[in-house]
């Protein structure tokens, strides 16, 4: 049973929120994110990624950068940038892009159910990666950015929120990409109750998004238990900030991956190593201008499982994978572990996708455009994946297995500042 709580979360003053909400600290380089921080003073980016607020002679993970992120997140609450609701609630925080929406609840989740593996992970983390959010949230003393949590949809929690949601948000507002954010708060005793009872009835829970800076509260949370081995497990230290969603509102996107090279083959002997696994033929796309942008995706995406559109030399193709090569293992399965095992490791080389500066990985969010830009000027060949589906994500968790590395891609992505989970008891 999934412990998932109502919380006190300390959320930006009416009318500033649109000012404050930011895209998560890792989609920025240093110097993106302190051109976004000088252009909107209140972003909370300036906390997440607290560097931007010095010369880039200081070291991004120096001990001052957390202190100042301590610093200026309780200077924005002491001023009244951001106020804490006085009771425990959930809350519900939609997302609207391209006219496809998908409702969250904001709740804190049990570090326990984490290590018991009742939120289950699908990837593995890198210590050097967990200590940076590790410092962020110990010397913060709150946790900034939600961890995307997916779990079977469940009737009584829908109910809840499709009534909510007839009732004027608290917040709403559209940021830059097109994304429209919406929030209610569920402060009604009942709801509250029924929607904890709902949770606790559900024995899975999956993380979606966010491997890293789970695993960094948990470690958070560890640290705080030594510290105070009287602990009761109800302090604020045991949870961890994040949005639930149910899994059939959810869109993950293709993954996409581009080789600088063919590891010596010509183009010729290339498309028969790959004829060898996959049926391939050449996608006849003339006939679609280059602004016929929906006519030509239509008929260069896969539309299948199995299926992978490769961009070699001007041309696309469309491949699928030969009976032989499919099973039912639920990692070896996925279209990525098939695209890895059969080609790029055996032909290409690419041994592990994680280390070799040979592959670069490109959102499906970018287009097929970004695709034929990176072959046009520092890539070889490109494959543009079918998505993974929620499904095989949790069979792959379900198993206890890890997904390869960049096998999902979700959109769209939460913004940090609208929630903050504080670790004050």
């Amino acid at each position: 049973m999934a412990g998932i709580h109502p919380f006190k979360a300390i959320r930006p003053k009416k009318g500033l929120e649109d000012r404050i909400a930011a895209l998560p600290y890792d989609v920025y380089n240093r110097a993106e994110a302190k051109e976004v921080v000088a252009g909107e003073e209140l972003s909370f980016l300036k906390i997440d990624r607290a560097e931007t607020q010095f010369d880039d002679s200081v070291d991004t993970y120096d001990p001052c950068v957390y202190q100042k992120a301590h610093d200026m997140l309780w200077d924005m609450i002491e001023k009244g940038q951001f106020i804490q609701d006085e009771k425990e609630c959930y809350y519900i925080y939609e997302l609207t892009m391209n006219g496809r929406s998908q409702s969250g609840i904001v709740a804190a989740s049990s570090v326990d159910d984490y290590m018991n593996n009742v939120i289950k992970k699908h990837e593995n983390t890198r210590a050097d990666k967990e200590v940076d959010r590790i410092n962020h949230v110990d010397i913060c003393n709150a946790q900034t950015g939600p961890i995307f949590l997916a779990y079977r949809s469940k009737e009584e929690i829908n109910a809840i929120v499709n009534k909510k949601k007839q009732e004027t948000p608290v917040y709403d507002f559209i940021k830059e990409d097109d994304v429209t954010h919406r929030v209610w708060v569920i402060d009604d005793a009942s709801e509250v109750e029924t929607i904890r009872n709902a949770f606790a009835s559900i024995n899975e829970i999956y993380i979606a998004d966010g491997h890293h800076r789970c695993a960094s509260a948990v470690k958070v949370s560890l640290k705080r238990r030594e510290a105070n081995p009287d602990y009761t497990g109800a302090e604020e230290f045991n949870r961890f900030l994040s949005v639930l969603f149910p899994d059939d509102q959810l869109m993950i996107m293709d993954y996409n991956r581009v080789v600088k090279d063919l590891n010596g083959l010509s183009n010729e002997e290339f498309l028969a190593k790959i004829e060898a696994v996959f049926e391939c033929e050449k996608i006849a796309v003339d006939s679609y201008s280059q602004t016929d942008k929906e006519g030509k995706d239509a008929v260069i995406k896969p539309a299948k499982k199995g299926q992978v559109s490769m961009y070699l030399d001007g041309d696309w193709y469309k491949m699928s994978i030969k009976d032989q090569f499919k099973t039912q293992d639920p990692v070896k399965g996925l279209d990525v572990s098939l695209l890895q095992e059969n080609i790029l490791a055996p032909v290409l080389g690419i041994e592990d996708p994680k280390t070799d500066k040979r592959i670069d990985f490109v959102g499906g969010i970018r287009g097929l455009a970004e695709l034929e830009k990176r072959v046009a000027n520092d890539c070889k060949v490109a494959f543009l994946m079918y998505p993974t589906s929620i499904g095989e994500l949790f069979a792959v968790s379900d198993a206890d297995l890890l997904m390869p590395p960049k096998s999902t891609w979700f959109e769209p992505k939460l913004r940090s500042g609208l929630f903050i989970h504080s670790l004050k008891d």
